[in-house]
C-alpha cells in the first residue's frame, strides 16, 4: 500500500509531466545504473578499492562519481539496498573487463564504432550547450504566473476519495491450513466488532503477521483506493468509519480491516501543487525559449535545400 497520490486528468497530467525534449534528466529507475557509465579516468591497482575483478577496480572517488550521477530516488534506494548496490558494482567491474578487452583489440577505431561514438558525442554537446543558453530566469514562474496556470486546470486537480484502513492480516503459507486460517479470520472479525481503537490496536500486535503495518497498530496509511487490494478495496468501500469488515481473502492470506478514516474526494491546492506546476512551467519555459533559439540559428543565415540531391539520397537503398 502507498502513500497519497494526487489524480489530474490528461490535460493536467500533459503540464505536470511535460516532455522538454532535451533529455537533461536521467530516468529514476535504478535498472538504468547498469548501463554503461561514461569513462573516468584508471586508478592505479596500488590505490583503494572498493572493489576488484582482476587488474580492474572500482575505487572510492570513482564509486561516487556513479553515485553522484544518479538521481536522488535511485541513489537513497541503492543506498538502502546492500544486495542491489553490490550487483550493481559488480556490473560495473564486468564492463570495465569488457571494455578492457575491447580496447585491446582496437575495437573503439572500427568505423562503425567511430561513427555511433561521433553522433553519441554531438548529442551530448548539443543538449548540453542548448541547455546553457536556454536557462529560464530565477524567478519564474512569479506566483502570479503559478495562481493563472492553477486556475486554468483547477477543475482537473483533483485528490481522490482516500481511507486510512487498520488491519489485522494472517498469512496462508500453507493451503492445508486455509480453513483454520479463514476460522480464525472470522473470529477475530467478530471479536473486533464494536472494539475502541485502543482495543483493536492491541489485537493487532497479538495475532497481525504483516511486520510493516502492526509495528504501526495495523495501520497502512491514508490512499485512494485503487491503491488497496483489489479484494480489500472491495469491502473498504463499503464501510463506515469505525466498522470492521468480515474477513477478506486475497491471494497472500487474510485480512480483518478496520476503516478508521474517510477524507471524500477533493480539488488540491495551489501549496499542494506548488513545487510540480512549478517544474512544469519551468521546464514549458526552458522548452520554449530552446525552440526560440533554434529557430533564431536558422535565421542568422541563407537556407537552401538542394531538392534533386535529397531525392536521390531517398531513393537509395540504406
Amino acid at each position: 500500500m502507498r502513500k497519497r497520490t494526487l489524480v489530474a486528468s490528461a490535460g493536467a497530467l500533459a503540464l505536470l509531466v511535460i516532455a522538454v525534449g532535451l533529455g537533461m534528466r536521467p530516468g529514476a529507475d535504478p535498472v538504468a545504473a547498469q548501463t554503461p557509465a561514461p569513462t573516468l579516468p584508471k586508478v592505479g591497482a596500488e590505490g583503494e578499492a572498493v572493489a576488484r575483478l582482476g587488474n580492474q577496480i572500482v575505487a572510492p572517488d570513482e564509486l561516487k562519481a556513479l553515485f553522484a550521477a544518479l538521481p536522488v530516488e535511485s541513489r537513497e534506494q541503492l543506498r538502502g539496498d546492500r544486495p542491489a548496490l553490490e550487483s550493481w558494482i559488480r556490473t560495473r567491474l564486468a564492463q570495465k573487463a569488457v571494455l578492457e578487452q575491447a580496447d585491446a583489440q582496437g575495437w573503439a577505431q572500427r568505423p562503425d564504432v567511430a561513427l555511433q561514438t561521433r553522433a553519441a558525442t554531438e548529442q551530448i554537446v548539443f543538449r548540453d550547450y542548448l541547455q546553457s543558453v536556454s536557462q529560464v530566469p530565477a524567478g519564474y514562474p512569479s506566483e502570479a504566473e503559478l495562481q493563472q496556470a492553477y486556475d486554468t486546470g483547477k477543475s482537473a486537480w483533483m485528490t481522490p476519495a482516500l481511507y486510512r484502513v487498520s488491519q489485522i492480516f494472517l498469512a496462508t503459507p500453507d493451503p492445508q491450513n486455509l480453513d483454520a486460517v479463514r476460522k480464525q479470520a472470522l473470529d477475530l472479525s467478530k471479536k473486533a466488532q464494536g472494539m475502541s481503537s485502543a482495543e483493536f490496536t492491541a489485537l493487532v500486535a497479538e495475532y497481525s503477521q504483516d511486520p510493516g503495518s502492526a509495528q504501526r497498530g495495523g495501520d497502512t496509511g491514508l490512499q485512494p483506493l485503487q491503491q488497496l487490494v483489489p479484494e480489500v478495496r472491495v469491502a473498504v468501500a463499503r464501510l463506515k468509519v469505525g466498522a470492521v469488515a468480515d474477513p477478506v481473502q486475497s491471494t497472500a492470506g487474510f485480512h480483518v480491516i478496520k476503516l478508521t478514516e474517510h477524507q471524500p474526494a477533493r480539488v488540491a491546492t495551489l501549496d499542494e501543487l506548488r513545487d510540480r506546476l512549478t517544474q512544469a512551467l519551468r521546464a514549458q519555459r526552458q522548452e520554449q525559449i530552446a525552440k526560440a533559439y533554434l529557430e533564431g540559428m536558422l535565421n542568422t543565415a541563407t537556407l537552401s535545400i538542394d531538392g534533386a540531391q535529397l531525392n536521390k539520397v531517398l531513393e537509395e537503398k540504406l
